[in-house]
């Protein structure tokens, strides 16, 4: 991600040089059924859906490395109940399970020494020859053989003009144009990408932040003070002044003196982002933890306070992937979600996400580095971590970091349906499904705050199981008749802030995106908007391409 942020400096740099020569009316066109911007996993399987349609079809993606978090250290699948899991969602899976039959796949360890865990399931599932637990790598190049088999055109580090590249005429997408000056014409364009840059650039209606609870009806929105689902809260009471116990020395790092809301209000905080981190304890495949540029110890006096008070759960999310490596996902108090510190990306420039993301690397290569070698972290914890490195098989051109930060939400939808709590928990019942969703109303953190009594807490918090697997509707993945008609948005689909919790799974999105690809070319063949598509062709389209729709108790 970060080489490909510097490319649009130098991109943007080149255009400001050749101004004079392009201002002659000559533009870099190209044109194709359906245009898809973004490369997350949703965006390849929507591409794959495509054209095995027989549609042609370009993916315009900002990202050189297909799969968004699929492939950039999220390995340890949030699958929820595997059984609604199914068309091209359910062939990545099975493709992974054909890599690690092969004994060639098992460099650093050996099968039988696995352990196979996986979130809820086994991570190898012999039955359905499927696997739900991957290294990055593996993913990757899943996507691109899906892309190469399928004979799909990618340009990649194409970044959409949001100012003034997206041509409207008579409710429609036109054409988009990137900042390179390249120009994609479609009849039919599927946003994929986890911001929703090409939804918002054409003026369709979203939402950022957390509704409150009286908007959809709902309990679990909004602000949620004192709720803690997951234990990612101070157990003890810390104080968050730089002099224990006195406000007037200042607050530590990351803490905000803002005033907690009532419950249930809504506000603009999005919950908090962190790098899936891949580790190796392969002393051969490791790369030691380094002291980043810029490191200030005095950032994570949190934490030496919360280890000082007892606190021991460093290691809890360190999820086994093969090879002797992991899915390291944030665990505690204070851990690597960045709580507070990305509010303005969703609709910040390219130039401040960059500067975000730098800031989120800084911040959580500053953990690593002080976990493992700080004096204040207790001893057991410094040698368990002076085991774990980044690996040097992974993210070979980022030095083993991630290229995607963990972009749990930005902009979301406000389309012809709106998916809330109550779907998704079964009060309110779904027509017109698309694909569905079974994982928990997932929502980390979104702020710390001082309580009342002038210790510190953690906000934002919340693990509601839904009953059932519930299905996802059409109308949730288009937008209003009157903002555009020929654009379909399976990832910053309409939903609320906490419905969104459960959606936000990684193989939701790849089923979602090939649903959306579907729609688009039945509206195509249809000669239809995507408003008017009727969705009994639509369903036996899906049914056909093995989606799952509607949820069969086992």
């Amino acid at each position: 991600m970060r080489q490909i942020f510097r490319s649009i400096l130098l991109t943007v740099g080149v255009l400001a040089v050749s101004a004079c020569s392009s201002n002659e009316g000559s533009q870099d066109t190209q044109s194709a059924d359906v245009i898809i911007y973004g490369g997350t996993s949703a965006a390849v399987t929507a591409a794959v859906e495509v054209a095995q349609a027989g549609k042609s079809v370009l993916v315009v993606s900002p990202d050189v490395h297909l799969g968004g978090l699929s492939s950039g250290g999220l390995g340890y699948t949030d699958t929820g109940n595997k059984s609604v899991i199914g068309g091209l969602a359910r062939e990545f899976y099975h493709r992974v399970y054909m890599h690690y039959q092969d004994e060639g796949a098992w460099q650093w360890q050996k099968r039988e020494d696995y352990g196979n865990r996986g979130q809820g399931t086994p991570a190898m599932d012999g039955t359905e020859r499927t696997m739900w637990i991957f290294e990055p790598h593996v993913a990757e190049k899943v996507f691109e053989d899906f892309i190469q088999e399928n004979k799909i055109e990618v340009l990649r580090d194409e970044w959409l003009d949001r100012e003034k590249g997206v041509e409207m005429k008579d409710g429609k997408i036109v054409s988009i144009t990137t900042l390179s000056g390249k120009k994609f014409e479609g009849k039919m364009f599927i946003d994929a990408t986890y911001e929703g840059d090409l939804m918002a650039a054409a003026g369709v209606s979203y939402h950022v932040g957390r509704e409150a609870n009286s908007v959809y009806g709902e309990t679990w929105n909004g602000v949620q003070p004192e709720v803690f689902q997951h234990g990612h809260h101070f157990k003890k009471n810390i104080s968050p002044y730089v002099t224990p116990g006195d406000p007037a020395s200042g607050l530590l790092a990351y803490v905000s003196d803002e005033k907690i809301a009532e419950k249930g209000a809504g506000d603009a905080k999005i919950q908090a982002y962190c790098f899936r981190m891949c580790l190796s304890a392969n002393p051969d495949n490791r790369i030691l933890f380094a002291k980043p540029e810029g490191y200030d110890s005095t950032k994570y006096e949190l934490l030496a306070r919360i280890y000082a008070a007892g606190w021991d759960e460093t290691f809890q999310k360190y999820d086994p992937i093969p090879n002797k490596k992991t899915d390291t996902n944030n665990h505690g108090p204070f851990s690597t979600d960045f709580i507070g510190q990305n509010y303005d990306y969703p609709e910040a420039s390219y130039e401040r996400r960059k500067e975000i993301i730098q800031e989120h690397e800084q911040y959580q290569k500053g953990l690593m580095y002080f976990l493992a070698n700080d004096s204040r972290v207790p001893a057991d914890v410094h040698e368990e971590m002076q085991k774990w490195g980044l690996p040097k098989d992974e993210f070979k051109d980022n030095g083993g970091w991630p290229h995607q930060i963990y972009v749990r939400e930005a902009r979301r939808m406000i389309g012809e349906e709106v998916m809330t709590e109550g779907h998704t928990l079964g009060s309110i019942p779904v027509e017109n499904s698309v694909g569905m969703g079974s994982y928990s109303l997932d929502s980390h953190n979104a702020q710390r705050y001082i309580k009342e009594d002038g210790y510190v807490q953690n906000e934002g918090d919340i693990g509601v199981h839904p009953k059932q697997p519930y299905s996802i509707s059409y109308q949730s993945i288009i937008p209003k008749r009157a903002e555009c008609q020929n654009l379909l948005v399976p990832v910053c689909l309409s939903s609320s802030h906490i419905a969104f919790g459960s959606i936000r799974m990684e193989p939701v999105f790849m089923i979602l995106g090939q649903s959306a690809a579907a729609a688009a070319v039945l509206a195509i063949d249809d000669q239809v908007v995507v408003q008017d598509l009727p969705y009994a062709k639509l369903e036996e389209k899906l049914l056909k391409g093995q989606q799952r729709l509607v949820y069969a108790k086992e």
